[in-house]
């Protein structure tokens, strides 16, 4: 396994969410994604991953579910 780990903060809100793969198998999540999500498929896309799921570590209403 080959981690791959990128953060992103907005900080006009203090949101951080990550985006977690593994090189070897192409296989991403994202914690915690902002209701934007083009930023993660950009940067899943230039590093050869595909997003499989998204995990929230607890409901706020800056995140995509909100």
């Amino acid at each position: 396994m080959a981690l791959v780990l990128k953060q992103y903060y907005l900080a006009c809100l203090s949101h951080a969410s990550y985006l977690v793969g593994d090189s070897t198998t192409g296989r991403a999540v994202v914690v915690d994604p902002q209701r934007d999500v083009s930023q993660y498929l950009k940067d899943a896309k230039l590093l050869g991953l595909t997003i499989e799921l998204i995990i929230e570590s607890h409901f706020h209403a800056d995140f995509l579910s909100g």
